[in-house]
């Protein structure tokens, strides 16, 4: 990209945390040299002044400090910077320094330097005005067509333009209808001051206008009469724009080509010096700067133009002829010309980037070097090869979405938790059931090892969990700060959460602009959701876990459960629950067992989790490295179906009440236009009680609002007991058959594949779908039917199911398939190899999506191509019986209307078989005979049998069209009579 870049001939960064902006910036022989070399002048809104003559730098020598003349600190903000004639009775260039309440005039000198130092240069004040308005912005000329000196024009934040001649103050008026400053140029051709006012239109004064309109003194109301002499000040002529202008410039380089040029932020106009417009280009980009620098041909005009996209584009008009990439936006932009190289393009950022750039490019001499011609070393390439190969394998089998960063994180987040309660608790609900709800103080610790800023910071805990204050808007950080944000967490439910765990997320920026996101964990104690309790003798669901280790007791694994203990030998332990159930662990005093019960299912989960954390941690500081854990069965399923079950009744529920909720608002909106009809005629009618009508439809949408509102509240905490039941399953299945933490992930993946119910996708059909997955994929049977199953194309849209008996068989079924040794990988659906009969039904129109057997004693349902390379069990009389009494008793249950619709269907596709046996070649002439006469009788049979169905589809949809007849004769008649009465 050498060729559209700029050429970086000499560059220098100025201070650090400066700003400058479009007026900082001017070029020009400020120290009135005998070469006549250009000068760059820089000022700052710091209050620093800067000299520089640059050159071309060479390695091995000096750097900027050799190109800097001078560097000044004054002591206010420089708003703007100019050169030029502003001392009478002398020709020599000065400087302009626009200060916010001071305008100043400097000279600046350099005295040759004997030592090896230099040259040195001073700048001396000339005079000053004091401003008594706060000042915008300057600019200077020829005003009044004086030659041999410029004067000065300020224009005031308040509208108002000031005019100085050298050392004198000459006058001052406001500019009519003037809101906010805009860009101000004069125009020496015309003897005018272009500006830009708040209506979005250019605006010329001329010089004389404005010295005999009226004296301002202070500003006055444009409707009253002036208070003085002169005239009304008004603009020679206006030009409107649309859009707020960001500069303005008037060349003087060539009078053949008189033009006035305005950037807008989306246009660029060209108008001539009456008004007319000669050309406008819409941008594509936002502009930032430009400056109209020459004119190659008569009547046209080059100029540079910057923009937000760190461009730096040259147009001949609106021509575009050359781009060259910067490394930053420009603000201000200048063309210079010094001893080595001439037409340099000055640039300046915001952040203090001066750049001295040309466009075009350098010759590379880069050459390929030769290749060494040796001999290859075989073995060496093999074992690269086979090293590659191992990559790429475990590349591939890697099931990561996101890549992993080795780079150090530019901040690390760490979350204490108290390990006592509050005093007093945080929580919103005082108490439940008589028990006190607690909170924990949760403190987050944010390191930043670079500097952040904009740093936000988010907290979530699971439901009914609550945080006091989850968002929090960091303040920008240093290299090695840090900072501490502390939130409580507190129940805020009837019902304990799933899961006991939070997280934190950081989202800030990286020190380039990369936007960054990082995650962190932590625990909530069990103290949170659940009190000390006396142990309960019977309950009515239990569940034993085995261990190799000698029992422990209790009291140790929980200390701090040890309040209301009556167990001196810490043989059990109860929890109660801040919802109501309680949750009881027993310890066998005679093995290696522990029996965990309660009158709630879902409850037992975060007791039996945390036990088994704490086990852990107990045999891990005894120094116990075989400790293992395991579950004897049977595996609860009944239980756990019983919180299926509540939690799809409750999504019924939910499917009626929005049902009946959209019939009672059809049925208001139809009260509503009755009424509003009768509202509307001009005899008045009786309202036939329709306002009684719409008070008790408009009761029923707010009752069935309201219960419908009640029922989403109880399907919340349905779907959380479920979770912990889910939880709960996953671990007693990985006790049982002792999977892998991956085999485990993989099957809570499956059975929770959702994080929280909606409307358009529950938590049945999600797990359905996985399940039915694995059942096909790493738990089928044989290899024939996983590659059949892989070659498989579509599969049906999930929805709210008729009932969950599907689900209960495919999730016994998949527990049944787990204890025969089935492996739970998802390697499998990789490296299974899909022969290539099988691939070429992958093809579109294939392969039909294959239905999936409810129990062991079905097979799956393949399409006949596929049964020609997969060899298919047949079925049993005893499953072949059932099968055909479940078709009998369906085809009882169908309504005789589409059974007879249905025969047409079933005749046409017999037809379509009996052609096809038509078209293929007949070797016996026998055959063909007989066979000619049996197509005969069947196809006169087959012509009967479509008339009969013909007649009865025609019968049943005569009889549904003679029903809504005979609804809607009926809606006409009691019409009259409504409107009668």
């Amino acid at each position: 990209m050498s060729l559209f870049k700029a050429r970086d001939w000499w560059s220098a960064s100025l201070g650090e945390g400066e700003e400058f902006d479009q007026g900082c910036l001017c070029v020009g022989n400020v120290d009135n040299s005998g070469n006549g070399h250009d000068k760059v002048v820089v000022g700052s809104y710091m209050g620093m002044l800067r000299i520089f003559a640059p050159q071309a730098s060479k390695s091995g020598e000096g750097g900027v400090t050799d190109t800097q003349l001078l560097e000044v600190q004054l002591q206010n903000a420089i708003i703007q910077v100019e050169v030029g004639k502003f001392v009478s009775c002398s020709d020599l260039l000065h400087l302009a320094v626009l200060h916010p309440r001071k305008l100043s005039v400097y000279s600046v000198s350099g005295t040759a330097g004997n030592v090896e130092h230099g040259d040195q240069y001073q700048l001396k004040l000339v005079y000053e005005h004091n401003l008594k308005r706060t000042a915008c912005s300057m600019t200077y000329g020829t005003f009044g067509g004086v030659t041999g000196h410029h004067s000065v024009c300020i224009q005031s934040m308040d509208g108002m333009l000031m005019f100085f001649e050298q050392d004198s103050y000459s006058f001052g008026r406001f500019l009519p209808g003037f809101l906010l400053p805009g860009p101000l140029v004069y125009n020496t051709r015309t003897d005018s001051f272009l500006t830009v006012s708040s209506a979005r239109q250019l605006e010329s004064y001329k010089y004389e206008t404005l010295a005999v309109a009226t004296e301002a003194e202070s500003r006055q109301d444009p409707d009253l009469p002036p208070k003085t002499g002169g005239k009304k000040l008004t603009p020679d002529w206006t030009f409107i724009l649309g859009e707020q202008a960001l500069d303005l410039s008037v060349p003087s380089f060539s009078h053949s080509s008189a033009s006035i040029f305005i950037l807008g932020e989306r246009n660029l106009y060209c108008l001539r010096d009456n008004g007319q417009i000669r050309f406008m280009k819409k941008l594509e980009y936002n502009p930032s700067c430009f400056l109209p620098y020459a004119s190659v041909m008569d009547g046209t005009t080059n100029l540079l133009l910057g923009n937000h996209t760190n461009m730096l584009l040259v147009y001949q008009d609106v021509t575009l002829k050359w781009a060259a990439q910067l490394a930053f936006v420009p603000v201000a932009v200048r063309v210079a010309n010094f001893p080595e190289l001439k037409g340099v393009v000055v640039s300046l950022s915001s952040d203090g980037h001066l750049l001295c750039s040309y466009m075009g490019t350098d010759p590379s001499f880069f050459s390929t070097p030769k290749v060494d011609a040796r001999e290859a070393d075989y073995e060496q390439v093999d074992a690269e090869m086979k090293k590659l190969q191992k990559f790429i394998r475990e590349a591939t089998r890697t099931q990561d979405i996101l890549p992993k960063s080795d780079a150090e994180t530019d901040l690390t987040v760490k979350a204490a938790v108290s390990s006592s309660m509050d005093t007093p608790s945080q929580a919103v609900i005082p108490d439940t059931d008589g028990l006190s709800v607690p909170s924990v103080t949760v403190q987050v610790k944010i390191k930043a090892s670079c500097v952040l800023q904009a740093s936000k910071l988010m907290v979530s805990v699971q439901a009914p969990l609550a945080v006091t204050k989850d968002q929090f808007v960091l303040e920008s950080m240093g290299v090695g700060s840090s900072t501490v944000v502390s939130f409580s967490v507190f129940l805020n439910g009837r019902y304990p959460p799933a899961d006991l765990s939070g997280d934190i997320t950081v989202s800030y920026s990286s020190p380039t602009g990369v936007p960054r996101v990082l995650q962190s964990k932590f625990s909530l104690p069990l103290l949170l959701v659940c009190t000390p309790s006396p142990p309960a003798k019977t309950s009515k669901f239990k569940i034993s876990v085995d261990t190799n280790q000698p029992p422990v007791n209790l009291n140790t694994i929980f200390p701090e459960f040890l309040v209301k203990s009556e167990d001196k030998d810490g043989n059990a332990v109860a929890f109660q629950f801040l919802s109501g159930a309680s949750v009881t662990v027993v310890a066998s005093k005679t093995s290696q067992r522990y029996r965990v019960q309660s009158d709630s299912f879902e409850d037992m989960w975060l007791v039996v989790k945390e036990l088994l954390h704490r086990f852990d941690q107990h045999f891990s500081k005894l120094g116990v490295k075989d400790f293992r854990k395991s579950f004897s069965g049977p595996v609860p399923l009944q239980d756990y179906f019983l919180s299926v079950d509540n939690h799809f009744q409750l999504r019924l529920t939910a499917q009626q009440y929005q049902d009946l909720l959209s019939e009672r608002a059809v049925q208001f909106r139809a009260i509503q236009r009755r009424l509003l009809t009768r509202f509307k005629d001009k005899t008045p009618a009786p309202l036939q009680n329709l306002d009684t009508l719409l008070d008790a439809t408009y009761s029923q949408v707010i009752t069935l609002a309201e219960a419908a509102e009640e029922n989403h509240t109880l399907l919340e905490e349905a779907f959380v007991r479920l979770r912990s039941a889910t939880h709960l399953l996953v671990l007693l299945l990985s006790l049982w058959q002792n999977l892998t933490p991956d085999q485990s992930s993989i099957l809570e993946a499956a059975l929770l594949p959702l994080l929280q119910d909606t409307p358009q996708l529950g938590w049945e059909e999600s797990c359905d779908a996985a399940v039915t997955h694995l059942l096909r994929t790493c738990l089928s049977r044989s290899p024939k039917d996983q590659a059949a199953s892989l070659a498989q194309i579509g599969s049906p849209l999930l929805g709210l199911p008729r009932d969950t008996t599907r689900l209960k068989k495919h999730i016994t079924l998949l527990c049944e398939r787990i204890s025969k040794g089935g492996q739970l990988t998802l390697a499998s659906e990789t490296n299974v190899q899909v022969p290539a009969h099988i691939q070429n039904l992958a093809a579109p129109g294939g392969v039909e999506p294959i239905a999936e057997g409810a129990g062991e004693g079905e097979e799956l349902e393949l399409p006949q191509d596929a049964t020609k390379f997969l060899k298919k069990k047949q079925p049993s009389k005893k499953v072949k019986k059932v099968k055909e009494k479940e078709k009998r008793e369906v085809s009882r249950e169908q309504p005789e209307e589409t059974r007879g619709a249905e025969e047409p269907v079933k005749e046409a596709r017999r037809e379509k078989k009996e052609s096809r046996s038509k078209e293929e070649p007949k070797k016996e002439s026998k055959k063909e005979s007989s066979s000619s006469k049996e197509k005969k009788e069947s196809s006169k049979e087959k012509k009967d049998k479509d008339r009969e169905g013909k007649e009865t589809s025609k019968e049943a949809v005569e009889k549904k069209a003679s029903r809504k007849s005979s609804v809607k004769v009926k809606e006409m008649k009691n019409e009259p009579h409504a409107e009668d009465g």
